[in-house]
């Protein structure tokens, strides 16, 4: 999918962006289509977390993709978007927001965006050898998350109120600008390249916890198709999915 043409639906109400487009999706909508709303009352993050924030506070946007992908190499769509974000908050605001793997913009230690990707394979409607993607994102302008999240807004990081639409135009620009590279090995590669530098998870000491397993190692790097590599005393692992949090904060030698 290269130099995609973006449909805005805006709501002021909605359960939730990604479950509206998944059902867009399955009635053969077209890639590009984005979902924005003033309030999700269903909103929800990895592992089924509950995330609603109040009306107007945030950017809760998710978009319809379409990419060639196969599926081990799902990861890079997430890194693609999350990518676009940095970058547009870097632009507004010059804060560069780091990512922490797999799907969270962090200032310092502080959560300020999560990002969730959904797929449905047996979507119609795209062409041979798509797959229907729905990735959404909440991003805290005003408020940081709930107490016990340890969140924070670009309005406390950087003193500096954004306006949810700027931020949108800028976020879709720089997104459009990176899908194209999905659509090759040079071009993933070049996606990984910049993800490995944006991510503050490489280098530290991280508890990773599976379905079915639990370990430590120190994170060492990514895989071509965006998977976490951590170093333990075994060997080095490849971490698919899991929840990831740093031992300690500070980067390990």
């Amino acid at each position: 999918m290269s130099g995609p043409r973006f449909e805005i639906e805006r709501f002021e109400d909605i359960g939730s962006t990604n479950t509206y487009l998944l059902e867009r999706a399955r009635q053969a909508a077209p890639a590009g289509l984005v979902a924005v709303a003033d309030h999700q009352s269903a909103g929800r993050g990895r592992l089924d977390r509950r995330w609603e924030a109040p009306a107007g506070s945030a950017l809760l946007v998710s978009v319809l993709l379409r990419p060639r992908l196969e599926a081990h190499q799902a990861h890079l769509v997430t890194g693609a978007v999350a990518l676009a974000a940095v970058a547009a908050v870097e632009a507004l605001s010059g804060l560069r927001p780091g990512l922490k793997w797999p799907n969270d913009l962090v200032v310092g230690e502080a959560k300020v965006a999560g990002i969730l990707a959904e797929a449905d394979p047996s979507a119609p409607g795209g062409l041979p050898g798509t797959t229907a993607v729905v990735v959404g994102m909440g991003l805290n302008l005003t408020w940081p998350g709930p107490p016990e999240a340890g969140g924070t807004s670009l309005l406390d990081a950087t003193g500096k109120v954004l306006l949810r639409d700027d931020l949108l135009r800028a976020y879709l620009q720089e997104l459009g600008a990176r899908l194209g590279l999905l659509e090759t090995a040079a071009g993933r590669g070049r996606l990984g390249t910049e993800l490995e530098g944006a991510l503050v998870t490489l280098g530290r000491r991280v508890a990773v916890t599976t379905a079915d397993s639990r370990f430590e190692g120190i994170a060492s790097g990514l895989s071509p198709e965006g998977h976490l590599l951590v170093a333990t005393a075994e060997g080095v692992v490849e971490v698919i999915t899991g929840d990831v949090t740093s031992v300690r904060s500070s980067p390990q030698a």
